[in-house]
């Protein structure tokens, strides 16, 4: 099984991520990290492009292949990053959920990205005009919608395993129904 957790910086997914991974001892993958590291260590490469995507995938594959369970955490602001990664599920036959991670109440998601303390050392966090003005595509396919908003982390991961459970169905993930 995978799990995709998308949406915009500062909405919760690395939050909510790690809380999935531990609850559900999962491998963790956060596309930030590998990013950083390509940046940092690689000093001749100035654009990643998809890079850190395409590792990330690369380390999902094989934990997929060995039977773990992938909570792979990125923001996947267009359709074909958001493909790659059901891609990698369907290549081992394994059934991917996507979950749209978003922070519905502006002065709260401003707040977080102005106040939040990165994980990863030396990553610049990026400020709330960068996170208001990067390329974030509406979605178009199937996804559960989680608001950090107005859910607390452990209902997410409650949610969240509600529609593992009821992915025989699809129904529960049609539309992008809001959780």
């Amino acid at each position: 099984m995978l799990i995709i957790l998308s949406g915009l910086p500062g909405s919760g997914k690395t939050t909510v991520g790690k809380a999935l991974a531990a609850h559900f001892v999962a491998t963790y993958i956060r596309v930030d990290e590998i990013e950083h590291v390509l940046r940092r260590d690689l000093s001749d490469v100035r654009e990643i492009g998809a890079a850190g995507y395409v590792i990330a995938h690369a380390i999902a594959s094989s934990n997929l292949k060995i039977g773990n369970m992938v909570i792979a955490d990125s923001v996947n602001p267009v359709a074909e990053s958001r493909a790659g990664w059901r891609e990698v599920a369907a290549r081992h036959g394994l059934p991917s959920l996507d979950v749209e991670i978003i922070c519905g109440d502006e002065d709260e998601h401003r707040r977080r990205v102005e106040t939040r303390v990165l994980d990863i050392e030396g990553l610049r966090p990026p400020t709330w005009s960068e996170v208001r003005s990067r390329d974030y595509l509406p979605w178009s396919g199937d996804r559960l919608v989680v608001d950090t908003a107005v859910v607390s982390v452990e209902d997410c991961v409650e949610r969240i395993e509600a529609a593992i459970d009821g992915l025989s169905g699809r129904a529960a993930l049609s539309g992008g129904r809001q959780g």
